[in-house]
């Protein structure tokens, strides 16, 4: 490659991201530092459950492990996300039963976030402020109930126009991904259509759902480099993956990620 001068998949990233008018990031995975503390919340509920109530296969009582969250969990929302993974260990329970391992979920993640500090992706982060500083609209959006608090933790929540997170969604009646619902109401709140917009996910459910929903572009994001995830993101409908969304300022898909550091960006507030 000519030095300067990107090669073809670099330069297809850049002029992809130059052509939207306004982009759409998930929350957990993308921009903050969170999924590894919700996939520890969901193992705690998930084994302690499989542990009182084991599947009638023995092949089915393993614990919960990482490949299940990405397959089930991932991007759902609490209960969808809760209801696939029991489902997938041959556990078919009154939604009582789902609602309680839900919230036994929901306690450990909150315990943990307010134990520990709550990072933003240095890369990410450059990202918005350069996409900010470009005019571009951005918007959050994640099934989480905590996003909002989870941004303003990270200092990043006043980089976004919008935010539609799990409590505007179920006041909305919005279904879960990989329905598309989530991101084409963050897509009409800034006033931009579907086509015309980016959406960023590390889920495999939340690609699907950018990739159902007609938007412009699809960028999975990989941050597990594991054997397999980025053909699984590219077969869910991304349209290019990356392993941190910095990578987009130099379009440089499926570069390493360095873990450069940077500093969080103070917010006052969003405006959905």
């Amino acid at each position: 490659m000519t030095p300067g001068v990107p090669d073809a998949p670099a330069a297809r990233a850049l002029r992809a991201v130059r052509a939207v008018r306004a982009v759409i990031l998930d929350t957990d995975g993308v921009i903050t530092d969170t999924a590894r503390v919700h996939a520890a919340a969901w193992k705690a509920a998930f084994d302690a459950f499989l542990r009182a109530h084991p599947p009638e296969d023995p092949a089915q009582r393993r614990p919960f492990a990482e490949e299940d969250y990405l397959r089930y969990v991932d991007g759902r929302s609490r209960l969808d996300g809760a209801a696939s993974f029991l489902a997938s260990r041959g556990l078919r329970l009154p939604p009582a039963a789902v609602e309680e391992v839900a919230a036994v979920k929901e306690r450990a993640f909150t315990e943990a976030l307010g134990g520990n500090g709550v990072d933003a992706y240095p890369g990410t982060v450059r990202l918005l402020h350069a996409l900010r500083d470009a005019g571009v609209p951005l918007a959050a959006a994640s099934a989480s109930r905590h996003a909002r608090e989870v941004l303003a933790h990270a200092r990043v929540l006043g980089l976004f126009d919008v935010v539609v997170d799990g409590t505007e969604a179920a006041r909305l009646g919005l279904p879960g991904k990989p329905d598309p619902a989530l991101f084409l109401e963050a897509a009409r709140r800034l006033g931009v259509p579907a086509g015309r917009c980016a959406v960023v996910e590390d889920a495999l459910a939340g690609v699907a759902a950018g990739r159902r929903g007609g938007f412009g572009l699809v960028i999975g994001v990989d941050r597990t480099a594991g054997p397999g995830t980025g053909d699984a993101l590219r077969h869910a409908g991304a349209d290019l993956v990356v392993h941190d969304p910095g990578e987009l300022l130099t379009g440089d898909e499926g570069a390493e990620n360095t873990g450069a550091e940077g500093e969080r960006t103070e917010g006052e507030g969003a405006h959905p």
